[in-house]
């Protein structure tokens, strides 16, 4: 397992990118995903997706404290209510914002053996959800302010 570099906003053009999807579930995918763990909390975060550590491809780490949930090709399929509350990026340091989230996220997705998945989430695990899933598709959180 290794610390990956956290791409920085305005620094590399890949934030802003749409990545691809993951097509191999593979010992080298799983090795990143590690990583990505191990830097998100080196990084003391919540959330880590491949473009904020240079990978174009939809696949994304989030532990809001209930243990690490591991989501390839995710695809938001619910959401209900609302919630609004400060918000922070690990490419984005140092700068939180006032965002609005739905309150509950049904997500579809693959884990790292490439098995069908739903996972759901409430309050701070919808808002991560959110969050991640939209740097899939190259959107900040700062574009939502």
């Amino acid at each position: 397992m290794a610390i990956r570099e956290i791409t920085k906003y305005g620094k590399d053009e890949i934030l802003r990118k749409v990545c691809r999807t993951q097509l191999n579930f593979d010992d080298r995918l799983a090795q990143i995903l590690d990583d990505m763990a191990d830097t998100m909390y080196e990084a003391d975060g919540v959330g880590l997706a491949a473009p904020q550590i240079g990978i174009l491809r939809r696949y994304c780490v989030i532990d809001v404290g209930e243990g690490i949930v591991e989501l390839i090709n995710p695809v938001i399929m619910e959401t209900k209510g609302e919630q609004h509350g400060q918000e922070g990026c690990l490419s984005v340091p140092g700068r939180y914002e006032d965002v609005t989230r739905p309150m509950y996220v049904k997500v579809r997705a693959q884990n790292r053996k490439g098995e069908n998945i739903i996972v759901e989430g409430e309050g701070l695990m919808a808002r991560a959800l959110c969050h991640e899933i939209e740097h899939l598709d190259g959107v900040l959180f700062i574009d939502k302010v």
